[in-house]
């Protein structure tokens, strides 16, 4: 490793075995990162697709359960979790009714209390389906928090055992250098894969508020549609 044209690849293979181990496990996290990464974008588009076949099946239906059983082979959707824990509740909810007029004891039920136990049971819709969203995101931002300070550690091993020999006496600065560089492959690597990993997870971030975003106009939407048909006594 004499040379001035030092070959990244040599100085890995002659590396010391803490460098060693230390590129290992960031080429491994990285490669875990990029696994992630095409997961996600694949769940995540699917989800938007899904989300507006959904959506213009409901737009189309003008019953409630007619809606439910039209949709129920659809993939995951946020949108149909949403809907099905209302429907759900609202369901429960004239069951409860079972004995009095249904329209007026409803009605009344509505003017006291508003639809908070629907809202209420929309938002349960919302978690679950931001939890399969979420999933693995946790896992980039790790990797992106982690990596750089793994790679550091290497770099800052090699360093030492680089300049242990000048302390010694026994090396000059040509012999260490391929050492300094051998520690800072390190951090480059970590950087390496902590980059892509912030990134992603910050872009992941942003496509999920922004179907959440979707999510809110579409409770709004469900909302009004009960408000206009359940309260009319509509058979859904």
């Amino acid at each position: 490793m004499g040379n001035t044209n030092l070959d990244i690849l040599r100085i890995i293979w002659e590396s010391g075995v803490v460098v060693k181990s230390v590129l290992f496990i960031l080429m491994l996290a990285s490669v875990i990162s990029w696994a992630v990464v095409l997961k996600k974008v694949k769940q995540l588009k699917k989800i938007e697709l899904n989300n507006m076949e959904f959506f213009n099946s409901y737009s189309s239906l003008k019953k409630l359960k007619e809606i439910v059983l039209t949709t129920e082979h659809f993939s995951f959707t946020p949108f149909r979790e949403v809907f099905v824990e209302g429907y759900n509740e609202l369901i429960k909810l004239r069951q409860n009714f079972i004995k009095e007029n249904k329209h007026l004891a409803m009605k009344e039920h509505f003017k006291d209390y508003g639809l908070d136990i629907i809202v209420r049971a929309m938002q349960k819709g919302v978690i679950e389906s931001n939890i399969r969203m979420q999933s693995y995101l946790s896992l980039l931002a790790s990797i992106g928090s982690i990596s750089p300070f793994i790679g550091l550690f290497g770099t800052v091993w090699g360093i030492i055992d680089s300049f242990s020999g000048l302390a010694s006496g026994s090396a000059t600065l040509d012999v260490v250098a391929p050492g300094i560089a051998e520690a800072l492959v390190a951090t480059a690597v970590g950087l390496g894969a902590a980059i892509p990993a912030v990134w992603f997870f910050n872009y992941f971030n942003n496509r999920v508020d922004k179907i959440n975003s979707e999510i809110k106009k579409f409770e709004q939407d469900f909302l009004n549609l009960i408000e206009r048909t359940m309260v009319a006594d509509k058979e859904n």
